[in-house]
C-alpha cells in the first residue's frame, strides 16, 4: 500500500496526492459507454490527460472531427467508457482490441485511463478497470494490457494492488512522423 498523504512530485494542477483519501464506498460511480454526443467531453479528457502527462504544446492536436471519424465512424478504431461521480464526468478509458498469438485470442489494450484530480481516491479508476475487465470477459478476451509512465508511482502502486503484473522483459517502441514514413519507403500518410 502507499501513503495517501505522500507527495507524488508532480508540480501541476493534476497532482494526485493533493486530494482527500479515497472513500471505499464508490456506489455513486457509474460507468457508461460513450456516444457521439460525448465527443467534446472525450476531447477535453484527452487534453487534460496530455497536460497531466507533461505533453508539450501541440503534442495532442486531436480534434472533435478526428474523434468523430475514428470512434464513431464507419469503422471505429476504439471505444470509450466514461465514469461519472453522481452527474459529474470524472474520468474516461479509451481502449481497443489487440490479439495474442500465444493465447489464440483477442485482448483489450487500454490506451488511456484518466481520472480528474477532484475525483481521484473515490474508486473511479477502479470502476473503469472493473468495467473493462467485464468487457474483456464478456468478449472472451485473454487479457487486458496497458502501459504506464515510469514516473507515475501512484498509478503503478494502484495497478500492483489490484493484481496487475509488470512486464519486466518488455519495452515499448513507436514509429511516428518522418520515421514512420521512412520505414514505409517514403510513402505519405493516407488522407481522409
Amino acid at each position: 500500500m502507499f501513503d495517501s498523504c505522500a507527495k507524488d512530485g508532480i508540480d501541476t494542477r493534476f497532482c494526485q496526492s493533493d486530494n482527500a483519501p479515497m472513500n471505499r464506498r464508490s456506489g455513486e460511480t457509474r460507468v457508461v459507454a460513450a456516444t457521439k454526443k460525448d465527443i467534446p467531453l472525450i476531447r477535453q479528457f484527452i487534453l487534460e490527460l496530455a497536460e497531466y502527462e507533461r505533453a508539450k504544446p501541440g503534442e495532442a492536436p486531436v480534434t472533435e472531427k478526428d474523434l468523430a471519424e475514428t470512434l464513431f465512424g464507419k469503422k471505429p478504431a476504439a471505444e470509450v467508457l466514461i465514469a461519472y461521480l453522481g452527474d459529474t464526468p470524472a474520468g474516461f478509458a479509451l481502449f481497443f482490441h489487440n490479439y495474442s498469438t500465444w493465447l489464440g485470442k483477442r485482448g483489450i489494450y487500454l490506451e488511456d485511463l484518466f481520472v480528474r484530480p477532484a475525483a481521484r481516491k473515490h474508486g473511479v479508476g477502479f470502476a473503469l478497470l472493473r468495467a473493462l475487465a467485464r468487457i474483456a470477459l464478456d468478449r472472451n478476451c485473454g487479457r487486458l494490457d496497458w502501459s504506464v509512465l515510469t514516473w507515475n508511482e501512484l498509478a503503478i502502486a494502484f495497478y500492483k494492488q489490484i493484481g496487475a503484473r509488470h512486464m519486466d522483459d518488455w519495452t515499448t517502441f513507436r514509429l511516428t512522423g518522418d520515421a514512420l514514413a521512412q520505414v514505409a519507403g517514403g510513402r505519405k500518410k493516407a488522407t481522409t
